[in-house]
């Protein structure tokens, strides 16, 4: 049986003393670990070129292989990814120590044992040399999912949470500077990708499969405001994975836009089919006001929209997508859409 999330209200003293773990290692220690001055988010820069690019993919839309960059070192199971500029690249991700382990059946709420691993937030040069590794959770933390990732122009935006659906979460924010999670709200409930409004200083987040998002708006010294019951997700064409905020959109009429990207799970006749795609959402309505399949796969047979996703806009005004769809040894596969 579904539990319907329950917000828990933190106390303001508690709200301010909640901040997560930090424990990081450079490989490359005189490497600053984000650019100066940092670049803009999608919002205030190239969120409507992205779009309006999006507006001519199709089915049937080829692909173009730009670039693939490896990543050095171990990436565990990337979930999120942002680019801040020509040359850093920022992924959060999971490592798993324990393995979840099937119930069979559902105890207070959830299908599986807990579970055990490390959240990460993983810097990489833009050549995929390995600057640093920030471990953010501590041995024994029940939640250590890392889930997508988002950038606003001032902080990373993401979510730890359970290895399980109907369990826990919380979101947080991180200065790329340094790479410090400051805790923004716990919820009772996995979260996954989350996004940032600035200009209604709100966070949407996504639960388990992306089937509902829930969003809160912040106040600069108290908590976040109860969140609004959770909004359903009406799309079952994929899950939503890691998505970015790309603003306001003049497109949309003004609607807040987000892009996208993720993979579902099919199974006819005992044959599990993946499909991998891509889509441009209303943030407030969870509809998605535009979609397409992508059906490329890595060099290890992977969809490459499963997980980490940013976007950008070529000098030609084609859409140019980041994908890093493998664990553990990871490629950065760099596409873009063509004719």
């Amino acid at each position: 049986m579904m539990l319907f999330p329950r917000f828990l209200i933190l106390s303001t003293l508690a709200f301010s003393q909640f901040t997560a773990s930090l424990n990081i290692t450079r490989s490359k220690p005189h490497a600053a670990l984000a650019p100066s001055p940092l670049p803009p988010s999608h919002a205030h820069s190239d969120g409507e070129a992205i779009i309006t690019a999006f507006q001519t993919l199709g089915r049937t839309t080829p692909w173009t292989w730009v670039q693939n960059i490896t990543f050095e070192g171990d990436t565990y199971e990337p979930e999120g990814i942002v680019r801040l500029g020509a040359d850093r690249y920022i992924v959060s991700a999971g490592e798993y120590t324990a393995p979840t382990v099937p119930y069979n059946k559902t105890i207070n709420g959830t299908d599986r044992t807990a579970g055990a691993g490390f959240a990460h937030l993983i810097v990489f040069g833009g050549d995929g040399s390995r600057i640093a590794d920030a471990t953010v959770t501590r041995e024994g933390d029940i939640e250590y999912h890392n889930g997508g990732l988002d950038w606003d122009g001032e902080n990373l935006w993401g979510a730890i949470a359970q290895y399980r659906p109907n369990s826990t979460a919380y979101v947080y924010k991180a200065d790329p500077t340094t790479l410090e999670p400051k805790t923004v709200v716990h919820y009772d409930d996995h979260l996954g990708g989350v996004v940032h409004d600035k200009t209604l200083n709100s966070i949407t987040a996504l639960n388990w499969g992306s089937r509902n998002a829930t969003t809160w708006h912040l106040h600069p010294h108290s908590p976040p405001s109860a969140p609004a019951t959770p909004v359903r997700n009406p799309s079952f064409y994929i899950d939503y994975q890691d998505c970015k905020f790309l603003g306001h959109s003049p497109t949309y009429s003004g609607r807040p836009i987000m892009l996208c990207g993720g993979v579902s799970t099919l199974v006819s006749n005992g044959n599990v089919f993946y499909l991998g795609g891509i889509a441009l959402v209303d943030v407030e309505m969870m509809v998605p006001v535009s979609e397409v399949p992508i059906t490329l796969t890595s060099a290890r047979g992977v969809p490459l929209t499963q997980n980490p996703i940013d976007a950008s806009v070529s000098k030609e005004g084609s859409l140019r997508l980041y994908l890093l769809p493998d664990q553990r040894e990871s490629t950065l596969y760099v596409i873009e859409a063509s004719g």
